[in-house]
């Protein structure tokens, strides 16, 4: 009998061989709806120049990466709404009151500099949105210009000049004493600060959504807010401390820069107790620079120094490979 001969062919491919249907776009498209009661706040506290601040950002952040990539003949990847996100959350750490030129020029640093040039979405080290603020302090005066909440005293959509405008309550904290606005006034949103971050309930209601979205978890953001509330209880500045420690948990960016900017996937860690050490640590540069910096408002600091220090804490506990040497897995 003649032997038979069965050929097969394989095809072989590169892992994840899981299908799923979250991609980039859903991801940012869910970041985008939990930002949106942060945005409708904005409107409703400074006006409708906030939206349209919001809108030249993001806009400004979706061109500078389409030519970007026109530019160097690479593949044009806007459609994945990761420079919307990019260009939202910078217009969400600034002043109403900053002019279009500025915001734009933020834009230009966050996008081509910070993300594009270090190889596009998920190579940069830094979030491009917090690298765009520090950038954007080269015009201190225009970064720390508030105005009091209110359509009369709101900017004007093409000129600022007329906003009436007052100190944060960051900056009496960061003399010591207790802010005019009461915890509720910080909970609710009716105080000055950049124009996305003055509400903490519509912050949070976003976080919720991420959490039951499964886009995030809930280690980053509990260990950072946690690690400000212990430490600024134990070490108060004003009494009573509870509403000392309640006014630094709800005031200033601490509840927008550690739920949307601290767990971004690509500048935080992937491992569990790098995640919890990363929050930590963030919380402690905050406070840090809030009692002793010169500056009152420490969270974008803190997050981009932690960003630096993602590699090394990738890690802790990172799981030992499977089938490694005894001598090896007690080493980890």
């Amino acid at each position: 009998m003649a032997q038979m001969k069965y050929f097969y062919e394989l095809t072989i491919s590169s892992s994840p061989h899981a299908h799923s249907s979250v991609t980039t776009q859903t991801i940012m498209r869910d970041v985008l709806i939990a930002l949106t009661p942060a945005l409708i706040g904005s409107i409703y506290f400074f006006g409708f120049r906030a939206l349209l601040v919001t809108l030249v950002s993001a806009a400004a952040c979706v061109f500078f990466e389409w030519g970007y990539c026109r530019l160097m003949k690479k593949p044009v990847m806007v459609y994945d709404l990761s420079a919307v996100v990019t260009g939202v959350l910078l217009a969400f750490v600034c002043p109403v009151t900053i002019p279009y030129w500025t915001i734009i020029l933020g834009d230009l640093f966050a996008i081509v500099l910070v993300k594009q040039l270090f190889g596009g979405l998920g190579q940069n080290f830094v979030n491009p949105a917090l690298a765009g603020r520090a950038f954007m302090f080269s015009w201190p005066v225009l970064m720390n210009t508030w105005v009091k909440v209110g359509y009369e005293n709101a900017a004007g959509l093409l000129s600022s000049a007329d906003a009436v405008t007052a100190a944060t309550p960051m900056a009496a904290m960061h003399q010591g004493v207790m802010p005019e606005a009461g915890v509720m006034d910080l909970l609710l949103g009716s105080v000055g600060g950049s124009l996305g971050e003055t509400s903490a309930l519509l912050l949070l209601i976003g976080f919720a959504y991420l959490l039951y979205r499964q886009v995030i978890t809930a280690r980053i953001p509990l260990a950072f807010i946690g690690t400000v509330a212990v430490l600024t209880f134990l070490f108060p500045q004003g009494n009573p401390r509870i509403d000392w420690m309640l006014c630094q948990v709800l005031g200033g960016g601490l509840m927008l820069g550690a739920v949307f900017m601290a767990t971004d996937y690509v500048t935080s860690p992937v491992t569990k107790l790098g995640q919890i050490v990363f929050g930590v640590g963030c919380g402690v540069i905050t406070v840090l620079i809030r009692y002793f910096g010169g500056y009152s408002e420490g969270v974008s600091y803190a997050i981009l120094v932690m960003n630096a220090c993602v590699v090394l804490l990738d890690k802790l506990g990172r799981p030992v490979k499977f089938g490694a040497p005894k001598k090896e897995a007690a080493k980890k």
